[in-house]
């Protein structure tokens, strides 16, 4: 099978005929002897400097097509595995700076759950990213795409299979303190939009890492809830509950007051699939983090964009092994004349 090949400066191509120049018949050679046809012929002498020629005719047609740059043009490769598109949605509020319940919260009493919880709990965003990594590491042939919210939705990694760029998508969370304002809604309709014009070929869920919650109006949750069905996306809502913040099963009319209690129960309304995880602790985060990986791992077809593959170095480390070649038989020519 021939592999499609193209060049990045195809003009260099135009010095290639200097390749044949080695291989010209020298009209004159300089000898010291006026006649020479009493030697007897050197076969492997006219052998040995055909084979230099042809050497220094295939070293100058290396360095012009190396000049010439070329590569693998830019492709598609259709990709089968086991997973889902995964989106990370990460809240980036202020709230996120605020710790979790310590491990063994569960052990104090309710007067030292505070002190401990501002002292040692682990801070909430941090915690999140960590895990977040793991969850990403372990699974190879997801697809994801990383965002971060606050007032606005920052989109900060397309959607792709290679694990470092979304490693670094999700350490760039870390970077400055978060915002006091945080937009859940306007969030959610910016990351569904993301799978637009994207050919549905498996699981998609979108994962929303927050502690908060709000009240949306009408045309918010018709927005949500059109773009979840015409996307087909599913959801998982990982919610990280600090010290004194509402529970999301919390019962009555007047619970709907709660911003996270409401917008818990908008989400048990939508067309697709929707599950909530109640996170207090580091334990609670990471069991939550793992039941997601055991819920989306259904087969998945992809295209994954493979970048151009260029040439050009080993063609230049064929032609310096070339004039290497060419080199040493020179100093070999020399001292034999010696």
């Amino acid at each position: 099978m021939i592999t499609e090949v193209d060049f990045l400066r195809p003009a260099w191509l135009a010095l290639m005929p200097l390749a044949i120049l080695p291989l010209w018949a020298r009209s004159t050679e300089a000898i010291a002897y006026p006649d020479v046809g009493w030697l007897p012929e050197d076969r492997l002498g006219r052998l040995i400097g055909l084979a230099l020629r042809v050497l220094s005719a295939l070293a100058i047609a290396a360095v012009v097509l190396a000049l010439a740059a070329p590569g693998r043009p830019q492709s598609m490769a259709l990709r089968t595995g086991r997973g889902a598109e995964v989106l990370l949605l990460i809240d980036r509020s202020r709230s996120m700076d605020e710790r979790m319940l310590p491990s063994d919260w569960r052990e104090l009493s309710p007067y030292d759950i505070r002190h401990q919880t501002e002292s040692r709990g682990p801070v909430k965003s941090q915690a999140a990213r960590k895990l977040l990594g793991e969850f990403v590491a372990r699974r190879p042939d997801d697809r994801f795409a990383v965002s971060f919210f606050s007032a606005s939705t920052l989109h900060v990694v397309p959607f792709t299979q290679h694990d470092e760029v979304v490693q670094a998508g999700i350490t760039a969370g870390g970077v400055h303190r978060g915002l006091s304002e945080t937009d859940v809604g306007r969030a959610l309709i910016s990351s569904v939009a993301r799978f637009e014009n994207r050919a549905y070929t498996g699981s998609r869920i979108i994962l929303l890492v927050s502690d908060g919650g709000a009240r949306l109006d009408e045309d918010t949750r018709l927005a949500i809830r059109a773009g979840f069905e015409r996307q087909r996306v599913a959801l998982y809502w990982i919610y990280l509950k600090g010290f004194g913040r509402p529970d999301l099963e919390q019962a009555g009319e007047a619970s709907e007051a709660i911003p996270e209690v409401a917008l818990h129960r908008f989400f048990e309304t939508l067309p697709t699939p929707y599950r909530a995880y109640q996170a207090e602790s580091p334990e609670d985060l990471a069991a939550a983090v793992e039941d997601v990986g055991r819920q989306q791992n259904h087969p998945l077809d992809f295209e994954e964009l493979i970048p151009r593959q260029d040439y050009s170095r080993h063609i230049i480390v064929t032609a310096l092994l070339l004039v290497a070649t060419l080199l040493a038989a020179g100093r070999w020519q020399l001292r034999s004349l010696r």
